[in-house]
C-alpha cells in the first residue's frame, strides 16, 4: 500500500515541475526588460545620484503594472492576443498601435543591438558598426532556426546566471570602502537640467508598455505546447515583473556603491561605456572576474536583443495580417521573417548614423518610449474595461483607479518634458 506522505510529495513535485514548465512568457518579458533600462539607466542613476532615484524606479514599475498585466490577463481569459483585442475595439485602434509600434521597433532594436555590440568590443577588437551587424545576424539566425522553444529555454538560463552574478556583486559592494571624494557635493536630480534623463529612465523602466503585447503573443505560443491556467499565467507574469523591479534596484545599488561620489561619469562612447560597466563589477568582485562578468553581461544584453527583435517582429506581423486579411488569427513565417529583416536593416542604418555614440542613442530611444507610453497604456486600459471581456476578467475598481493614476502620471510628465525641451 503506497505511503500517503510519499504520494503527497510526488504530487507536490509534479505541481512544482508543471508550474516551472508553464513559466516562459513572463521570463521572456523580464529578459527583454533587463537590458538597457537596467544595465544603463539604473546603474547610471546610482552612479550619478546615489539612492535618490530608488523611489522613482519603484514608483514607475508600480504605476506601469496594470498595463503590463493586461497582456497575460486578456490572453488567458479570451485565448486571443492583445492585437486581436485592439482590432475588435475598432480598426483605428490597431492602426494607431501599428504606427507607433513600428517606429519603436526600429529605434529600440538599434539601441539594444548597439549596446550588445559595445559589450562585444571587450572580446572582439572590431568597430561597433561591424559588431552590430554580427549581433543582428546572430539574433536573426537564432530566432528563425530556433523558434519560440529555444528562446523560452535560453531566457531561463540567462536570467538565472545574470541574477545570481548581480546579486553576488551587489552583496560584495556593501562591504567596500566609500569612494566619495572629499569636498563632493551631492547633485540633486530634481532640477530642470535632468528632466531628459528622468524621462529616459522611466521610458524603459522596466520596459516600454508595448512589451505587454509580446507577453500576450508569447503566451499564445506557450499554450501551443501545454495548457496554461489563469493562475499559472499570472504567476509567470508576476514573477518576471517582480524580478525586473528587484534587479533594477540592485543595479542602482552597484552604481551607488562603486561610482557615486567618485567624480567618474559614464562615457557616451559605446566601447568606453562597456569597459566602464565591467570595471564597475570587477572593482567589487576582483579583476580576475572581469571576463566572466563581461560574458554574463554580454549574454544578458544579447538575450534582450533577441527578444526585442522577436517581440516587435511578432507584433508587427500580427498587425499586418489582421489589418490586411481581416482574420481572427493567421500564421505566416514568411511575413514574420521579412519584417525581421527589414526592421534589422533599418536599425543598422540608425546605428551607422549615431557612429558609436551609445548613450545619446539610448536616451533618444528611451524618451521616445516614454512619450508613447500614455497611448499604449490607454489602449490596454480600454481593452481591460471593455464589455467584450467577462465581468470577472475585467479590471475592477482598484485596478481602474490604479490605471487612471498611471495615465495621468504619464501625460503629466510628457507635458513637463515637452515644456522643458521646447520652451524652457
Amino acid at each position: 500500500m503506497p505511503n500517503a506522505s510519499n504520494t503527497t510529495k510526488v504530487s507536490t513535485d509534479k505541481s512544482v515541475s508543471r508550474v516551472f514548465k508553464a513559466m516562459g512568457p513572463g521570463l521572456l518579458m523580464a529578459a527583454a526588460a533587463i537590458g538597457a533600462s537596467h544595465l544603463v539607466a539604473s546603474t547610471r542613476a546610482g552612479a550619478e545620484f546615489g539612492w535618490q532615484l530608488a523611489w522613482v524606479i519603484l514608483a514607475v514599475n508600480l504605476i506601469k503594472y496594470p498595463f503590463f498585466a493586461a497582456g497575460a490577463r486578456y490572453t488567458v481569459a479570451t485565448g486571443e492576443s492583445l492585437l486581436q483585442g485592439y482590432y475588435s475595439q475598432g480598426r483605428g485602434y490597431l492602426m494607431l498601435f501599428t504606427l507607433l509600434n513600428g517606429v519603436a521597433a526600429v529605434a529600440s532594436t538599434a539601441g539594444v543591438a548597439m549596446l550588445t555590440a559595445a559589450m562585444l568590443t571587450l572580446f572582439i577588437p572590431l568597430s561597433i558598426d561591424i559588431l552590430a551587424l554580427i549581433v543582428l545576424i546572430a539574433s536573426l539566425a537564432l530566432i528563425i532556426l530556433g523558434h519560440y522553444r529555444l528562446l523560452d529555454r535560453l531566457s531561463k538560463v540567462i536570467m538565472f546566471s545574470l541574477t545570481l552574478m548581480t546579486l553576488i556583486a551587489a552583496a560584495m559592494a556593501l562591504n567596500i570602502p566609500s569612494v566619495i571624494d572629499s569636498g563632493f557635493i551631492a547633485p540633486s536630480p530634481w532640477q530642470w537640467a535632468y528632466i531628459g534623463f528622468l524621462v529616459a529612465m522611466m521610458g524603459w523602466m522596466p520596459a516600454p508598455i508595448e512589451v505587454s503585447v509580446w507577453n500576450s503573443l508569447w503566451l499564445i505560443e506557450k499554450q501551443k505546447q501545454m495548457s496554461i491556467s489563469k493562475a499559472q499565467a499570472l504567476f509567470d507574469f508576476n514573477t518576471g515583473y517582480i524580478l525586473t523591479t528587484v534587479l533594477a534596484l540592485v543595479f542602482l545599488s552597484l552604481g551607488a556603491s562603486v561610482m557615486y561620489g567618485s567624480n567618474e561619469h559614464f562615457s557616451d562612447s559605446g566601447a568606453m561605456f562597456a569597459s566602464q560597466l565591467i570595471e564597475l563589477y570587477s572593482n567589487v568582485m576582483g579583476s580576475e572576474s572581469r571576463y566572466l562578468i563581461g560574458a554574463v553581461a554580454l549574454l544578458c544584453i544579447f538575450s534582450t536583443t533577441v527578444t526585442v527583435i522577436d517581440g516587435y517582429s511578432r507584433s508587427l506581423a500580427g498587425c499586418w495580417q489582421l489589418l490586411l486579411h481581416h482574420k481572427k488569427r493567421t500564421e505566416s513565417n514568411g511575413v514574420l521573417t521579412r519584417i525581421m529583416l527589414l526592421m534589422s536593416l533599418l536599425s543598422l542604418l540608425i546605428i551607422l548614423f549615431f557612429q558609436g555614440a551609445l548613450l545619446p542613442l539610448l536616451e533618444f530611444v528611451m524618451i521616445l518610449a516614454f512619450i508613447t507610453t500614455a497611448v499604449f497604456a490607454a489602449l490596454n486600459f480600454k481593452l481591460m474595461t471593455s464589455e467584450q471581456l467577462a465581468v470577472e476578467d475585467r479590471y475592477g475598481p482598484i485596478m481602474k483607479l490604479w490605471s487612471w493614476l498611471g495615465i495621468i502620471y504619464f501625460v503629466g510628465f510628457t507635458l513637463i518634458f515637452v515644456y522643458w525641451k521646447y520652451f524652457q
